[in-house]
């Protein structure tokens, strides 16, 4: 049974902000599923100021015939500073609700979202304070058809110390992810 506070339904009281989202171009019919599908930078770590957007963005990625409303969304519990369980979603069609699951367990930087047919888009998340150079080149390579690292290996390359892979001066997050997986990484990449 939930509880009043579970089923309140928040709502953001400023309009929907263009989200800074990179997705990966669509997949063969009959391709292996990507690790992920793409990723977001959002300018801050409240989920009712930043959700919104993007829920409105993913609705629109996608077969023109086929766009379904995204109903679900599964977040990091570290990864945000508030936790509501429903966000209405004021779009240019339509208002919808949509649910918020929060989890310790899931990776760190992962956002799950459902669309309405079952689709899933993983995406990177990348943290709001992180340079806009390093941010950028993350999400590039989550992005890029051939990546196949998974969230904690993109953010471990953004949280390297100054001198170590992943900081600026140093190696760029292509770089120091190519080092960590033995070159293979870029070498598929160039391939490509």
């Amino acid at each position: 049974m939930w509880s009043t506070t579970e089923r309140r339904t928040t709502i953001s009281l400023s309009p929907p902000s263009t989200p800074r989202l990179r997705l990966r171009p669509a997949a063969l019919p009959g391709s292996a599923r990507p690790v992920l599908d793409g990723a977001w930078w959002p300018r801050s770590a409240d989920p009712v100021a930043e959700l919104p957007g993007l829920i409105l963005a993913l609705r629109d990625h996608g077969p023109i015939d086929d766009q379904r409303p995204i109903t679900h969304v599964l977040l990091r519990v570290d990864d945000w500073d508030s936790r509501p369980r429903r966000l209405r979603v004021d779009g240019p069609a339509d208002t919808r609700v949509v649910r918020l699951s929060w989890f310790g367990s899931l990776p760190s930087g992962l956002l799950t979202a459902i669309h309405a047919d079952g689709r899933r888009v993983d995406l990177l998340t990348v943290p709001a304070a992180t340079p806009q150079a390093e941010a950028e080149a993350s999400m590039e390579l989550a992005s890029h058809p051939h990546n196949f690292l998974h969230t904690p290996d993109l953010l471990a390359a953004l949280a390297a110390p100054p001198g170590r892979p992943g900081r600026a001066g140093a190696q760029t997050v292509s770089e120091s992810v190519w080092e960590s997986e033995g070159g293979r990484l870029q070498e598929r990449l160039a391939a490509h």
